[in-house]
């Protein structure tokens, strides 16, 4: 990871904006590839960053759906296999140079030639992240084997196997990370790994969650498209239009997230069959969205 990592996935055209690099939602790319996404908050962790090259979003790496389902034994097999992986997976030729310095300083309580070799699994793992997800979580567990009591290091293993569709090892390292770090910046992802295992209730409860006041607007912004996901997800579309709200829906004033949570708004309203105002919610989220990140503006031309 270099700089953080995942979005969302969608399962159909009218659930793209509750699915998210967590990770997670938003438009042209498959909400899991526009990650928690956002990954710009995926950036919204140092260790996401390690796992991935923060050009992807952080969302809830997937604010909706899983597009593949959840798969069973995985976390045991990785941890199982860690150490045979590691020696298989070659990182003589990648530069630990490359690793940002903050997750490096997470490093320091290892040997010199540990860290380093660490590092060069993370490097690797964040180059294979968007390309070869499966590859990239092979690197991520070598780290583990080597580093599995380090925080980032766990929460790299959580991002990489949430691309690659190992939800249950995501959640479990996810929550690893979150324990021993205390980062509560980590809920979107497992609350869109709740969602992908089949437990809606489970990521709607994480709205709750004690340490949720101390999200910053933008993963706060990710956390409630996962949630308003989940109540879809129930059926419950007037309460994921509800939790929408909560991030702020005055087109006057547009804040971190904005472009994300009012194209999940949108879509949900579009699924309501309120169309002239799902047209206004998407444009207001391509005036916003100058680097094309979602299809707002093409969405909203549909409607009008």
């Amino acid at each position: 990871m270099n700089q953080a990592g995942g979005r969302s996935g969608r399962s159909d055209r009218s659930d793209r904006s509750d699915r998210g690099r967590p990770t997670r939602g938003g438009g042209k790319r498959s909400d899991r590839e526009q990650r928690t996404s956002r990954e710009k908050p995926g950036e919204q962790r140092r260790a996401r960053g390690a796992v991935s090259r923060g050009d992807g979003g952080s969302r809830s790496e997937r604010a909706g759906r899983p597009s593949s389902r959840p798969r069973t034994g995985s976390a045991e097999r990785g941890s199982a296999n860690g150490t045979a992986a590691a020696q298989q997976l070659n990182v003589d030729d990648v530069d630990p140079g490359r690793l940002d310095p903050a997750i490096r300083a997470d490093l320091r309580t290892l040997s010199k030639p540990n860290a380093e070799a660490v590092a060069r699994h993370l490097v690797a793992a964040g180059d294979l992240l968007d390309v070869k997800p499966e590859r990239a979580l092979a690197h991520a567990r070598a780290a583990r084997s080597r580093a599995a009591r380090v925080a980032v290091v766990r929460e790299a293993v959580g991002i990489a196997a949430y691309r690659a569709g190992e939800w249950a090892e995501a959640l479990s390292e996810l929550r690893a990370a979150r324990r021993m770090s205390g980062d509560p910046r980590v809920l979107p992802v497992i609350a869109d790994c709740e969602r992908a295992l089949g437990r809606p209730q489970q990521a709607i409860r994480l709205l709750r969650d004690h340490d949720v006041s101390k999200l910053d607007a933008e993963t706060y912004a990710e956390l409630l498209i996962v949630v308003a996901g989940a109540r879809r997800d129930m059926g419950q579309l007037d309460a994921a239009l509800t939790v929408l709200g909560k991030g702020g829906l005055d087109r006057e004033r547009p804040g971190p997230g904005s472009i994300r949570l009012w194209y999940a708004y949108a879509d949900a309203l579009a699924a309501a069959d309120r169309r002239q105002e799902a047209a206004q919610w998407f444009a207001a989220a391509a005036a916003l969205d100058v680097t094309g990140e979602t299809d707002a503006a093409e969405r909203a031309a549909e409607l009008v």
